[in-house]
């Protein structure tokens, strides 16, 4: 059985696209098939034993999305407990020049202005970190 209480490591990224003057950052939705369903999200995942959060940034994003980002600033880190686990949530702000995006586990992505993100339409673990982004225009 799982120790709710030790925290397993998870990293998303709020990517901007390199060039776009807007600053928007993407957001994924969550597909039928996975928990959440329905819930944006900053794109990312679970950093396995071998790799540094960074190197599971770069491998998540690929899988999930198809692109290379370029790992900037860290945004920060917090905690939180769904009913079955813990995670240990690291974001980093992240840049692209890739235009072509292949959802895999998502169903829909947007690129939305910092100050536009909807708080309740995100994952409850996301949530906390959206004052830190409008903050950060």
């Amino acid at each position: 059985m799982a120790d709710l209480k030790k925290p397993v490591l998870v990293v998303a990224a709020v990517i901007r696209k390199k060039d776009d003057s807007e600053k928007r950052i993407l957001l994924v939705r969550r597909g039928p098939d996975q928990s959440g369903a329905g819930h944006w999200e900053f794109p990312g995942g679970k950093v396995e034993i071998s790799e540094s959060p960074e190197q599971a940034l770069h491998r998540e994003i690929d899988e999930e999305l198809g692109i290379h980002i370029a790992i900037g600033d860290f945004v920060g880190e917090l905690d939180f407990a769904y009913p079955n686990k813990t995670i240990r949530l690291r974001v980093y702000e992240a840049t692209t020049t890739d235009t072509q995006i292949t959802l895999t586990e998502h169903d829909a992505f947007k690129w939305v202005k910092a100050e536009e993100i909807e708080t309740e339409q995100l994952s409850a673990a996301d949530q906390p970190f959206v004052a830190m982004l409008q903050g950060k225009r």
